[in-house]
């Protein structure tokens, strides 16, 4: 049960898990970075991008003689299994760490080389015959393959959150299309403004929304252009002549993304523009995401001493001491999430800011803060759909009622009666308690009933015309 073998490396040796297809500078993170408890292993499509990019690696190496084909292929074929997930219980470094993302590499090359020997029939760490730097790394730095899996794997994680974020946006457009003849008030800074249709109210949401799909395809696009075969500073130091551009064109076929090479690869090693973008994009669509939250539980306040225009689906009980209480928990819980992925958008921009000269050492960090706001958006935006949205209903008659005894309905009569009298009877209405009806109409006289009956119907209300 304790059995080991000796893997070295030019600080020492060290006895790895006989049955561990990591190897020594995969234990050395593991004894030096202890830092979030979530391991690589966590985002298996990032273990998914580094297993393509050592395969498009290998292939370009064999392509142009650098690798012989046999041990190429065999290094390919490790990849398709890492790829598949099997062995992702072997990716265990921290997902925040120092180094670049040194070690992440590494666990990469040495699961990979191990996996090769064993296709080969070899032990593993007989090194000899597949080499995690020799072999597996070969043609690479750190500093262009992990920056590309990296990218790779928020290209596909993109694709989920993209999705999910339109079936929310969906669900908020069918929600429009249910209330379309449901009459409410509109309301600026709190106080009672305009007469408008529910339905108009629930498909702002939904466009509100759709914009941020275009926004996270730019961000896709921008990330989607590599600096594979860099290697250490842009300068293509120990890889062959054309191997960029080959290893770029095989990772496009290994992916199906449109992956481009970066035009300066110097420029392109340091720069990370691309993250500090999309960290924006995400922030902007959890403020969003906040915002129309607010709203819901705005407008399903109350029960009795609230607005309470909408129920949200009641879906447990709300106070240890208050019987029959029913929070708005989904849309506290997105609240809540909106406001982590902003605070991590603060953390990618630190660390795009602090890298220094031909490299940023920080993007280990970067990686976890947007891998965990996209997972966490997707998640919100799932769960605000299916727990909340599409349970919503819309109590029509008393909403109709808020909007029949407000004030606000006044400013339908400036273009017949004017500013100055319309305003007199607004003060009127807020200082007896009257209706604007009992004042315009019964009292004063100023309206036949004919013209309030024309000026108030249901279809002028949400949808106004001119009328004098």
């Amino acid at each position: 049960m304790n059995a080991s073998r000796i893997e070295h490396d030019f600080l020492g040796e060290r006895p790895i898990p006989a049955d561990a297809y990591y190897g020594i500078q995969t234990l050395r993170a593991l004894e030096n970075f202890n830092i979030t408890g979530i391991p690589l292993k966590a985002e298996p499509l990032f273990v998914q991008a580094l297993a393509y990019v050592k395969k498009g690696a290998a292939l370009a190496n064999r392509d142009l003689g650098v690798l012989d084909a046999t041990l190429a292929g065999y290094i390919a074929q490790a990849c398709d299994r890492v790829a598949t997930g099997e062995l992702d219980n072997q990716f265990l470094t921290d997902m925040i760490q120092g180094g670049a993302g040194t070690s992440v590499n590494m666990n990469a090359n040495e699961v990979i080389a191990n996996v090769a020997l064993e296709l080969m029939g070899k032990p593993k760490g007989e090194y000899q015959y597949c080499h995690p730097n020799n072999h597996v790394n070969c043609s690479q730095s750190t500093n262009d393959a992990y920056p590309t899996a990296f990218r790779i794997a928020l290209n596909n994680k993109l694709q989920s959150y993209r999705d999910a974020l339109a079936e929310l946006a969906d669900a908020f457009a069918a929600k429009g299309e249910e209330f379309r003849n449901v009459l409410k008030m509109g309301r600026t800074q709190l106080q009672d403004a305009v007469p408008m249709s529910m339905g108009d109210e629930f498909r702002a949401f939904a466009t509100n929304l759709r914009e941020e799909l275009l926004r996270i395809d730019d961000s896709r696009r921008l990330i989607s252009e590599i600096n594979m075969g860099a290697t250490a500073i842009g300068t293509r130091v120990n890889a062959p002549e054309g191997y960029a551009e080959l290893v770029t064109q095989h990772l496009r076929d290994i992916t199906g993304l449109d992956l481009i090479l970066a035009g300066d690869l110097i420029e392109a090693t340091y720069d990370t523009g691309a993250y500090v973008q999309l960290s924006g994009v995400l922030k902007r669509t959890a403020v969003k995401l906040s915002k129309i939250c607010n709203d819901l539980r705005l407008l399903s306040s109350g029960p009795r001493t609230g607005i309470n225009e909408i129920n949200l689906p009641p879906l447990q009980p709300g106070s240890s001491i208050m019987p029959g209480k029913v929070n708005p928990v989904i849309p506290e819980v997105v609240n809540q999430t909106a406001f982590y992925v902003i605070g991590a958008d603060l953390t990618v921009t630190m660390a795009a800011e602090a890298g220094q000269l031909q490299l940023n050492v920080m993007e280990p960090v970067i990686s976890f803060a947007l891998f965990t706001s996209i997972s966490y958006m997707t998640n919100a935006a799932h769960t605000l759909r299916e727990k909340c949205v599409v349970g919503i209903t819309a109590n029509a008659k008393h909403a109709e009622e808020l909007v029949r005894n407000s004030v606000g309905i006044v400013t339908q009569l400036n273009p017949v009666l004017g500013y100055e009298m319309s305003a007199e009877i607004a003060k009127e209405a807020l200082k007896t308690g009257k209706s604007v009806y009992q004042i315009a109409v019964t009292e004063r006289q100023l309206l036949s009933q004919e013209k309030w009956d024309e000026i108030f119907t249901f279809e002028n209300l949400i949808r106004p015309h001119f009328i004098q």
